[in-house]
C-alpha cells in the first residue's frame, strides 16, 4: 500500500483541538493534539478510500508552505 506525507495544522479551540490537512481540505478534531492528529489521519484515509479519483485530484494541493512571520501592532 502506497503512503504519502501530508501536513497537519492543529489549533487549540475551546477545550479541544481542531486539525486541518491543507493539501486536501480535510479537517477533524480531538481532545488532545495527539487525538486531533490521529483523527485527522483517519479522516484523510477515509476520504482517500471513498472519494472519486477526480475529486482527490481536484482537491489535492501538494505545495503547502507553513511559515511564521512578525507583524507590528499596537
Amino acid at each position: 500500500m502506497a503512503t504519502t506525507t501530508y501536513t497537519a495544522i492543529v489549533e487549540k479551540e475551546g477545550a479541544g483541538y481542531v486539525s486541518l490537512c491543507p493539501e486536501l481540505g480535510v479537517a477533524s478534531q480531538g481532545d488532545t493534539v495527539e487525538s486531533a492528529t490521529a483523527n485527522l489521519k483517519e479522516a484523510v484515509e477515509l476520504f482517500l478510500e471513498c472519494a472519486d479519483p477526480a475529486e482527490v485530484e481536484r482537491r489535492l494541493h501538494m505545495q503547502v508552505f507553513v511559515t511564521r512571520f512578525e507583524a507590528a501592532h499596537g
